[in-house]
């Protein structure tokens, strides 16, 4: 299988657990595709929500995905500092279309100063009842948040002091 490679543009896809298409981004560039990781970049990008809905990414931003763990990164560049939305999610795929992965709903909003937010365990609860989401998943996402927030404390992975600047410096060279 061949990964996306360094450059090009793609389309990331996150699905949710019944097989429907939740959220497009439309326009993503690789800055680094392996089998293991992807991280793209983008900047005011169109997205696409399941209801029709469509918006624009308000900053450049850093994206990584991780095809062992069950999150993904986005690091948000704003002017006071660095911001970041982890999704709980499965970990990545690649099918020459899209890099896809299923949301599970669960979120970590990550500020400056690495302070962090628990968010929309609410509507974890409603889509897990509804798409009956099995009890292994529960302990996944236990563990892959555990993780994440271990991850963060440690600044570790997309957390790392420069990695999302380092990685901005490199998405700015395919943008001229």
């Amino acid at each position: 299988m061949d990964f996306p490679k360094t450059g090009s543009v793609i389309q990331v896809q996150s699905y949710k657990h019944n097989g429907f298409i939740h959220r497009v981004w439309e326009e993503t560039v690789v800055l680094k595709g392996t089998s293991k990781v992807v991280i793209g970049g983008n900047d005011r990008i169109l997205v696409k929500e399941a209801d029709g809905r469509q918006w624009r990414t308000r900053e450049p931003a850093i994206c990584y995905f991780d095809a062992n763990h069950w999150f993904n990164t986005i690091g948000m560049i704003r002017s006071d500092g660095i911001y970041y939305y982890c999704n709980l999610g499965s970990p990545f795929t690649w099918d020459e279309e899209a890099l896809k992965y299923i949301d599970y709903d669960l979120d970590i909003k990550v500020f400056p100063d690495m302070t962090y937010k628990l968010l929309d365990e609410d509507e974890y609860e409603v889509h897990r009842k509804q798409m009956k989401y099995p009890d292994q998943l529960d302990h996944i996402l236990e563990r892959n948040v555990e993780e994440l927030i271990s991850w963060i404390h440690q600044r570790k992975g997309p957390f790392a002091p420069q990695f999302v600047e380092m990685w901005y410096e490199r998405f700015l060279q395919y943008r001229l």
